[in-house]
């Protein structure tokens, strides 16, 4: 039998690596884009997102081997991929206003999974805090580069 642990890194591995499926000239596009002036961390983005996964994913795990809970694991899942839609839907559609409002999607499905799991575990909704920490920062900077690049809004 697979370890648990195995296959709850495993498909959230799975489903990171589908979020780059975007082109060069979506990246181009992506990199022309005005950025507020306080956005000074744009490099430290990919490792807190790594590390968002990291917590997600052992989050997941403490609640499957506390409760077996199918539904819940389907809230995992659901998060992780609106949250991996992001960056190639938004690129795809060369939209900000469609980035922010996956990423607001995403901070409103994270508060609701860690209401879920707060019953079940507390260290599981603790490891859910960075994403809604950070998921209204995202979306956030994402929102106020719509004000700044308006023609790609």
């Amino acid at each position: 039998m697979i370890k648990s642990w195995l296959v709850i890194g495993g498909v959230t591995l799975l489903v990171a690596m589908a979020a780059n499926f975007f082109t060069p000239s979506d990246r181009k596009w992506f990199k022309r884009l005005r950025r507020p002036k306080w956005l000074t961390f744009e490099f430290a983005i990919p490792f807190i997102w790594i590390t968002i996964f990291i917590c997600g994913a052992w989050s997941a795990y403490i609640v499957w081997e506390s409760s077996k809970n199918w539904l819940i694991m389907g809230l995992y899942l659901l998060l992780e991929l609106v949250t991996i839609a992001y960056t190639p839907v938004m690129f795809r559609l060369r939209s900000l206003k469609i980035g922010t409002i996956i990423g607001g999607t995403g901070a409103i499905i994270g508060i609701i999974l860690t209401l879920a799991v707060l019953p079940i575990s507390g260290w599981a909704a603790l490891l859910l805090v960075p994403y809604i920490l950070w998921s209204p920062i995202g979306t956030y900077t994402t929102w106020e580069m719509m004000k700044i690049n308006p023609q790609d809004a």
